[in-house]
């Protein structure tokens, strides 16, 4: 019977009960904390917890740059019914790459912040960026696994999230999935879209339709184009990067993609340009124009039915007339919102959030407009 409700929810196009039964694919959640965000990453988890993972149980590991504290551990591991990890990061994959004046790092640090650049000044941040671009997914604890969901602290989910979101992306033949897509702050990455294109020009790669969606063409004639790329975020011919990149706070991707030899390529070449500490070179601004670089729009997956906030930035979708699944056992009893016409969402509750995303959609429907016939979004119950 419970099969036979599956099948017609999926023909009604309507949300669907978890399958707690049905295979996993090989993936893992990861969250990287301090110990001082003990609290901020408990209530993570729990709303993770609440709203995915109590059906799923995808093992979640914990990463640190320090040892970790006996009562994050115990509080973390608590917060879900999810197999955990606690891992310390080593110097070589959080910290500064050979051939890098420290000295003189640290003080284009001091520099940044005194520009009030978004967190200049803090060493662990261009780390950390360091290390999600491109150490992360070759570390050992996640060597055996394929997919990868990242959350942050101060994260909350409103929405239940009823489907598996890896199944469903392999299944689709999908390698990155995203919620949101903003500006970025380009006065703090006055170099990185330079080095990128020469990058991809000296290596022949051809220009995607999601190449494209993040260029501004150069507003000059084609023979005198090349005069405006001596300004920044241009690249030789004078196009500019647009500053739309996907928010990497939330992002589930194919971490075979990033360990290949193309993205790997491509970071390692950035990496020897230094860019993460002498400028803020962030992970999603190389995330997304390598995504761009070398996916095409039907591997890219924006999670519209998924409600999400972190820090001061969220999306919450209307809820699916008649989704919202009110007999299930496994939902329980949950309010939510009101349902609306062509809502997509389960179970919403945005919890005084009046707008249903708080950023402006221009970056999302640039980098979700490419989508040819064949790549439309889909919604995960059908």
């Amino acid at each position: 019977m419970a099969s036979l409700l599956r099948r017609t929810k999926r023909a009604l196009g309507l949300p669907r009960e978890p399958d707690v039964d049905a295979p996993r694919e090989d993936a893992v959640v990861v969250m990287m904390a301090r110990n001082s965000e003990r609290q901020a990453a408990q209530r993570a988890i729990e709303s993770f917890e609440r709203h995915f993972n109590r059906w799923f149980q995808y093992p979640i590991v914990f990463l640190n740059h320090e040892p970790w504290d006996k009562r994050f551990i115990r509080a973390l591991s608590r917060a879900t019914s999810a197999e955990t990890h606690f891992e310390v990061m080593s110097e070589s994959d959080f910290g500064y790459p050979d051939g890098v004046d420290r000295d003189a790092a640290r003080a284009s640090m001091v520099r940044q912040k005194q520009l009030d650049w978004p967190h200049a000044g803090k060493e662990g941040y261009h780390h950390m960026c360091r290390f999600y671009s491109g150490k992360f997914y070759n570390m050992d604890i996640l060597k055996k696994y394929k997919w990868y969901w990242r959350l942050d602290p101060d994260t909350e989910f409103f929405c239940s999230i009823t489907y598996d979101p890896f199944v469903e992306m392999a299944k689709r033949g999908h390698v990155y999935g995203f919620t949101m897509a903003i500006w970025e702050v380009l006065s703090t990455v006055p170099s990185l879209f330079r080095h990128t294109a020469d990058y991809k020009d000296a290596a022949g790669i051809p220009s995607s339709p999601l190449w494209k969606a993040m260029v501004d063409p150069s507003p000059l004639p084609y023979p005198l184009r090349s005069l405006t790329s001596l300004l920044g975020n241009r690249d030789r011919h004078g196009d500019a990067w647009n500053g739309c990149h996907y928010w990497s706070n939330f992002e589930i991707g194919d971490m075979d993609f990033f360990r290949g030899s193309q993205y790997q390529a491509y970071f390692d070449a950035m990496d020897r340009r230094g860019g993460f500490y002498f400028e803020r070179w962030g992970d999603a601004a190389i995330h997304s124009l390598a995504v761009a670089m070398l996916l095409h729009p039907s591997q890219v997956h924006h999670f519209d039915d998924i409600g999400y906030r972190h820090d001061e930035l969220w999306q919450c979708p209307a809820n699916a007339l008649g989704g919202q699944l009110p007999e299930s056992e496994a939902l329980g009893k949950r309010p939510w919102q009101p349902e609306v016409e062509g809502g997509i969402g389960c179970r919403c509750e945005c919890k005084g959030y009046k707008e249903r995303r708080n950023h402006p959609a221009v970056c999302l429907n640039k980098l979700t407009a490419p989508n040819t016939p064949g790549s439309q979004p889909w919604l995960p119950w059908t």
